[in-house]
C-alpha cells in the first residue's frame, strides 16, 4: 500500500491534466471561429482586415469541426453544445436555405445561352486556351476583364472571332479594361456609373429554335476591398446591385472581389426585381468551397469571388470553373436558359 499510493495519487493527477487539455484546445480553436463568426452575423461596415477575413469563412467549418471533436474528446457537455452549435452556424452559411433560386415558368420558352467569364490579370491569361475552352464548350458569350490590346490580338490571333464574331472591347493596360464577345448580335447600352474600373452593359439578342430572348449583361468587375479602397468596393457593389432591380432578363457576370459572406454582396443578391433574389448560379448548385481565386500567387485558401449572377427568372446549369494559365483567376462557366420574348 505504501508503494501503490504515490503511484495511483500521480496516475490520477495526469488523468486529470489530460481531461483539462482537451476542453482547453477546444476552446483555443473555437475562439478565432466565434470571433469571426460575430462579424459574419452582423451586417455592419467593417474596416477592411475584417472585410478579406470574412471572405474566408466558407473554410471555418473545418476548425469548427475540430473544436467540436476536441470537445466530445474532452467530455464537457456544455462545451459540446457550444461548438456544435459553432459548427451548425457555419453549415448553415455554407448552404444557406435562403439563397436565391430560380423562379422561371416551365411552360415559358427559352433559348439556351452558355456564358463563361475570365479576369485575364492584366492581359496575361492564356489566349489559346480561352479560345479551347470556348470551342469546346459552346460558350456563345465570353466576358473579359483586365482586358488588354495584347490579349485582344493574342485571342483573334487562336480564333476568337471565327467563334465569337461580335466584340465590344476597351482594352488598357492598367487593368481597367474589358471585353464582351458574342455568338450574338449587342449592342452597347451604358456602363455602371462612378466605377475606377470599366464595367459595360449590353444587350444581346440570342437566337434559337425559331425565337429570340433579349439578354442585359453587365461586365462586373469592382475594386478590391484593399487599404482605404473598401469604401468605392462598397460604392461598386451598389452600383451593381442598381441594375439588379431592373425588370427583364439580366446578367451580372465578372469578378465581383466579393463572396457571398460579404452582406454587401448579400445585398446586391437580395435586390432583384420585384423584391425577388438574384440567382447566384455557383451557389444555387452547390458550388461554394470550388474557389476561383487565387490560382497563383499566396498560397492561401481558395474562395470564389468571380460569379455568374442572374435575374430570377433565368434558369441556370452545368457550372464550372476551371483554370487558366497566365492569371489568378479561374474562368466561371454556366449555361442558361433565357426566356423569350
Amino acid at each position: 500500500m505504501t508503494i501503490s499510493t504515490p503511484v495511483s495519487a500521480a496516475a490520477g493527477r495526469q488523468q486529470r491534466r489530460r481531461s483539462v487539455v482537451w476542453p482547453v484546445l477546444a476552446a483555443l480553436v473555437s475562439l478565432p471561429v466565434a470571433v469571426l463568426s460575430l462579424f459574419r452575423a452582423v451586417p455592419v461596415e467593417w474596416p477592411t482586415v475584417v472585410v478579406q477575413l470574412l471572405s474566408f469563412t466558407p473554410w471555418l467549418v473545418i476548425p469548427a469541426g475540430t473544436a467540436l471533436l476536441l470537445a466530445v474528446v474532452g467530455r464537457r457537455r456544455w462545451l459540446v453544445w457550444l461548438t456544435a452549435a459553432l459548427l451548425g452556424v457555419q453549415l448553415l452559411w455554407l448552404f444557406p436555405l435562403d439563397h436565391g433560386r430560380s423562379t422561371s415558368d416551365a411552360g415559358t420558352q427559352a433559348v439556351p445561352l452558355t456564358v463563361m467569364n475570365i479576369n485575364s490579370e492584366f492581359g496575361q491569361a492564356d489566349a489559346a486556351e480561352i479560345v479551347r475552352l470556348v470551342r469546346e464548350n459552346g460558350v456563345a458569350l465570353l466576358t473579359v476583364q483586365e482586358h488588354s490590346r495584347g490579349l485582344e490580338d493574342r485571342l483573334a490571333a487562336a480564333g476568337l472571332s471565327a467563334l465569337l464574331p461580335n466584340r465590344i472591347s476597351d482594352p488598357t493596360d492598367d487593368g481597367g479594361g474589358s471585353a464582351v464577345y458574342s455568338a450574338h448580335r449587342m449592342e452597347a447600352v451604358g456602363v455602371v456609373p462612378d466605377t475606377p474600373f470599366q464595367m459595360p452593359v449590353v444587350r444581346v439578342s440570342v437566337e434559337g429554335s425559331g425565337t429570340t430572348a433579349v439578354l442585359e449583361v453587365a461586365n462586373v468587375h469592382a475594386l478590391p476591398p484593399v487599404d482605404v479602397r473598401v469604401g468605392q468596393w462598397r460604392s461598386d457593389l451598389a452600383a451593381v446591385a442598381g441594375l439588379a432591380a431592373r425588370p427583364g432578363n439580366r446578367l451580372l457576370i465578372g469578378d465581383f472581389n466579393a463572396t457571398y459572406d460579404h452582406a454587401e454582396f448579400r445585398e446586391l443578391l437580395d435586390g432583384g426585381p420585384d423584391g425577388r433574389k438574384m440567382v447566384d448560379v455557383g451557389m444555387a448548385a452547390g458550388m461554394r468551397l470550388v474557389p476561383t481565386w487565387p490560382m497563383e500567387g499566396p498560397l492561401l485558401p481558395g474562395i470564389a469571388i468571380d460569379h455568374v449572377v442572374t435575374s430570377p427568372g433565368i434558369a441556370g446549369s452545368g457550372y464550372a470553373v476551371q483554370r487558366i494559365p497566365g492569371t489568378d483567376h479561374a474562368a466561371v462557366r454556366a449555361t442558361l436558359a433565357v426566356p423569350a420574348g
